[in-house]
């Protein structure tokens, strides 16, 4: 069982600490967190410091990953990241026992799929992705790096998500369209047509 560094301290990374006690190959050995959280820890495991301390910690602990949530914006977890990349961080894939990952689909560093998750034969995830509890993606599914796919939602075959972007919870992608980069779908939308990057759809498409 290896050491495993959390990057961020909210809700996300309860969520996160669930997936990895259930998944039983990493053992949590603690969490960095902003100097301006007031906290002495998450669900029983310490704050070890904060970005700050990363470059020492990860000399004990090379083990890492982003567990700072994403709604509208990606440029959090991207900046720490991109941090860990550069401090010499190592990103496991995670997978949870509760989720299902097809042998034919690929994860990238420093994804995890969380419980109820559903990812089916030649999908592709990128690096550094949230597959949030219960969603779906089906066949040849790309999800690019820095996505949030939430809970609930289902990308059919053949969709296509471009970098840092947001699919809210319940949405449903129609199969085989195309999806921007840093694009925002709203909870419970249903995406019938391609959408350019930028784009925040508040209402069916």
């Amino acid at each position: 069982m290896s050491d495993l560094l959390l990057i961020g301290g909210g809700g996300h990374c309860r969520s996160c600490i669930d997936v990895i006690e259930a998944n039983g190959k990493y053992r949590i050995r603690g969490i960095v967190l902003p100097l301006s959280d007031d906290t002495d820890g998450v669900l029983g495991y310490p704050a070890l410091g904060s970005d700050e301390d990363l470059p020492l910690l990860l000399q004990e602990t090379p083990q890492a990953l982003v567990t700072v949530g994403q709604i509208r914006s990606p440029e959090i977890r991207i900046r720490l990241f991109e941090l860990l990349k550069q401090s010499g961080g190592k990103l496991p894939r995670i997978v949870s026992p509760f989720a299902y990952c097809s042998k034919y689909a690929e994860l990238n560093e420093g994804t995890i799929v969380m419980h109820g998750a559903i990812v089916n034969a030649g999908a592709s995830i990128g690096t550094n992705c949230i597959i949030n509890s219960q969603a779906l993606i089906e066949h040849d599914v790309v999800v690019a790096d820095h996505c949030h796919v939430s809970t609930g939602a289902k990308l059919n075959g053949g969709v296509n998500i471009g970098k840092g972007s947001f699919i809210g919870s319940g949405a449903i992608l129609k199969e085989g369209i195309i999806l921007g980069e840093n694009v925002i779908v709203s909870a419970g939308q249903v995406i019938r047509r391609n959408v350019p990057s930028g784009a925040v759809i508040k209402h069916d498409t």
